[in-house]
C-alpha cells in the first residue's frame, strides 16, 4: 500500500513538474501562457490602481484583484516547489527570486502601505514568453551581451571612477569660480551640477552666470560629449569579442602586414599554424597564408 502511494504521488509529481516547468505539450505550453496573461494582468491592475481618478472609482475592485492575483501566484509558487526536482535549486534560481519577488509586495503593504506598487517586478515573469514561443535564439544573443558586459566589467570601474574624479574636479573648480551668490551653493552642488552638465543631460536648475564660468562650463559639455563614447566603443568591443565562435583566431597584424607569423615560419606538413590553426600551408611556406 505504502509504495503504491509513493508511486502514485512520484508519477503525480511527475505530471505536475511537466505542465508547470516543461512548454514541450499543449498543457505545460497553456499554462504558461495563463500564466503570462494573467502578469500582465495583474501589472494593469497595479498600474490602474496609481491614477487617482480611476482608484477613486474602481479602488476597491482593483485591490481585490490584486489580492487574488497574489494569492493564485502563491499557490503557483508552493507548486513549483513541491513539484521541483530540486527545490532549493529553483528557489535560488533567476526565476525563482523573481517568482518570491511578484508575491512579496502584496503581503508587505498589509504593514508598508504603497509597498503594492513593488508588484511592478511581476513584469520580469513575462520572461517565460521566450521559452513558450521557443524564442531561444534571442536568450542566445542575450548570453553574448552578458559576457561583453562582463568582459567590459573592469575598464567601465576604470572608466566610472575617472570620470567620478573630474566631476569631484569640475564641481570644485565652478564652486570657486561661481561662488554661493550665483546659486553654486555648496561643493556637493557644485558636483551635481558638473555631473548634469558632463552628462549633457542640462536640467537648467543651476546655471552659470559669470563669463568665466560659462566659458568653463562650454568645455565641460564639449568633453561631455567625447566621454559618452568611450564606454559605448568598449562594449561594441567586447560585443565582437564576445560574437566570434569561441576557440577561433582572432585576427592579428602579423597576417594583414604579411610579416612571418613565427620565427619557425608557418605550419610544417600537418602542424597546424600557429596563428590561424589551419593544416594546409605548404611545407617550405614562411608566411601564414590567410
Amino acid at each position: 500500500m505504502a509504495r503504491n502511494a509513493s508511486s502514485t504521488q512520484a508519477q503525480w509529481r511527475e505530471r505536475l513538474y511537466v505542465v508547470i516547468f516543461e512548454s514541450n505539450t499543449p498543457a505545460g505550453k497553456g499554462f504558461d501562457v495563463l500564466l503570462i496573461l494573467a502578469i500582465a494582468l495583474s501589472v494593469v491592475a497595479v498600474a490602474l490602481e496609481s491614477v487617482r481618478s480611476v482608484d477613486a472609482l474602481y479602488g476597491n475592485w482593483l485591490r481585490g484583484a490584486e489580492w487574488g492575483f497574489t494569492i493564485l501566484f502563491t499557490i503557483e509558487y508552493g507548486l513549483r516547489l513541491m513539484c521541483a526536482r530540486n527545490p532549493w535549486r529553483y528557489a535560488t534560481s533567476f526565476f525563482g527570486v523573481i517568482d518570491l519577488l511578484a508575491i512579496i509586495p502584496t503581503y508587505l503593504s498589509a504593514a508598508v502601505p504603497g509597498a503594492q506598487h513593488l508588484i511592478a517586478v511581476r513584469i520580469l515573469r513575462t520572461l517565460r514568453v521566450f521559452r513558450v514561443l521557443k524564442l531561444g535564439e534571442y536568450l542566445a544573443e542575450a548570453n553574448v551581451l552578458i559576457r561583453a558586459l562582463r568582459a567590459s566589467q573592469r575598464k567601465i570601474t576604470v572608466f566610472v571612477f575617472t570620470v567620478f574624479t573630474l566631476v569631484v574636479i569640475m564641481g570644485s573648480m565652478m564652486y570657486l569660480i561661481e561662488g554661493a551668490e550665483n546659486g553654486f551653493t555648496s561643493i556637493p552642488t557644485s558636483i551635481y551640477w558638473a555631473i548634469v552638465t558632463l552628462t549633457t543631460v542640462g536640467y537648467g536648475d543651476i546655471s552659470p552666470q559669470t563669463v568665466r564660468g560659462q566659458m568653463f562650463a562650454a568645455l565641460i559639455m564639449i568633453v561631455g560629449y567625447g566621454i559618452i563614447a568611450v564606454p559605448t566603443g568598449i562594449v561594441t568591443a567586447e560585443i565582437s569579442r564576445a560574437q566570434q565562435p569561441s576557440g577561433s583566431p582572432s585576427e592579428s597584424p602579423q597576417t594583414t602586414t604579411g610579416r612571418p607569423v613565427s620565427a619557425g615560419g608557418a605550419a610544417r606538413g600537418s602542424d597546424p599554424c600557429p596563428n590561424c590553426g589551419a593544416r594546409d600551408h605548404d611545407g617550405d611556406a614562411d608566411y601564414c597564408k590567410r
